[in-house]
């Protein structure tokens, strides 16, 4: 993750500071504690990942109610298997709960799934996102909690993330909401610009109004608070999955894939798993390095190792995705790497759509073919 910048123009001269050996070790703690309080206080960090998350996540669950739309009654409808009464029985256990069971009638039911497909939809598209984004955990956590038996490892990432982007502002980047800002702020430009001209003006016309100054810390605390505990959440994930793995003789000895891929279980196209599966040597160097990518990936995000590691653990979850056709966990892990990326790496890949979005155009005109408009949601 890292802080949005600040223009130099916009930035306070400092002076040269001593070597770092001539400063006393009490004084660079506080030097540090002081810019980690700055870095917790002052600005919102990855805000395009967080952007990211939101738009991954959102458009994730609105794919998974759409696949299970012909099965939606069978897993969550009244007529299930699993009665909103043994439902609710297992709530007074537990302390879950869920819209699903508050009304037996099916036309309750329809209501609340297409509610829930219109809710993912909007919050992807980033309109209204704070309401949104509570609307969405609801509708994730209704979801899981009615088909508890039947989630995986997937559903309760995605249940977990939903609610740490409650706290987020993942509707600054990439959203309605911003292209609204960018549209409402003077002189136009995007909102990143705008909330530079807005930052540059508070430090030189001094604090702002007591209950506009309150309001902006505890969103940027709540951000900054929120998206580290996504990055933490992912180095336990992460961490605790490579030391379980290392305490297995089958992953020790390089024999744990050859196991997966022959469970019926976790084989959609047999002949794929047992064509990956007749190559004994490269299955274990994958085995090994799986467990070895896992568990330094904590330690790999304070290094330049980092995009390599991110490169092989999506390859890892793209392999998991088509070998043993798990594709809502794959697509939660990988869309939770991206929190990773710095904001630099979204904003070129922004530059990027948009010069060949204006090559396009170009190419049109030349030809004398009708091109759509460029959206200028994508200059946000």
């Amino acid at each position: 993750m890292e802080t949005e910048q600040i223009p130099a123009a916009a930035s306070v001269p400092r002076q040269q500071s001593r070597r770092p050996k001539d400063i006393p070790v009490p004084t660079r703690l506080l030097d540090r504690a002081g810019a980690l309080w700055a870095l917790l206080m002052e600005r919102p960090v990855s805000l395009y990942a967080a952007s990211m998350l939101r738009i991954g996540y959102g458009l994730l669950y609105l794919a998974f109610l759409l696949r299970e739309f012909p099965n939606r009654d069978t897993i969550w409808g009244p007529d299930s298997p699993w009665t909103p009464e043994l439902a609710k029985e297992l709530f007074s256990q537990t302390g879950w709960s869920s819209v699903l069971t508050l009304s037996g009638n099916h036309a309750y039911f329809e209501i609340c799934y297409t509610s829930a497909v219109l809710v993912s939809a909007l919050f992807a598209l980033g309109w209204r996102t704070r309401a949104m984004s509570v609307l969405f955990a609801v509708v994730v956590a209704s979801f899981h909690a009615r088909a508890i038996l039947m989630t995986d490892g997937g559903d309760n990432l995605v249940l977990l993330m939903s609610v740490y982007l409650v706290f987020t502002a993942c509707g600054r980047r990439w959203s309605l909401d911003s292209r609204r800002a960018r549209l409402r702020s003077p002189g136009g430009g995007s909102p990143r610009r705008a909330n530079i001209r807005r930052w540059t003006v508070r430090k030189a016309s001094g604090p702002l109004h007591p209950f506009a100054a309150a309001r902006e810390t505890v969103t940027v605390v709540l951000h900054n608070c929120a998206m580290l505990v996504i990055a933490g959440q992912l180095c336990v994930l992460y961490g605790s999955a490579g030391l379980y793995k290392v305490q297995g003789g089958t992953w020790g000895n390089g024999t744990a894939l050859h196991y997966v891929l022959n469970l019926d279980l976790f084989r959609p196209w047999p002949a794929l798993s047992q064509l990956a599966d007749g190559h004994a040597m490269l299955i274990a160097v994958i085995g090994y390095l799986t467990v070895l990518v896992q568990v330094a990936f904590p330690f790999a995000l304070f290094s330049r190792l980092k995009y390599p590691v991110l490169v092989m653990l999506l390859g890892m979850h793209a392999g998991i995705a088509v070998l043993m056709g798990l594709p809502l966990f794959s697509g939660a892990m990988i869309i939770a790497d991206a929190t990773f990326l710095p904001d630099r790496f979204y904003r070129s890949l922004g530059a990027r759509g948009r010069q060949a979005l204006h090559a396009l155009r170009t190419t049109g005109r030349a030809s004398g073919a009708a091109v759509p408009r460029e959206d200028p949601a994508l200059h946000t």
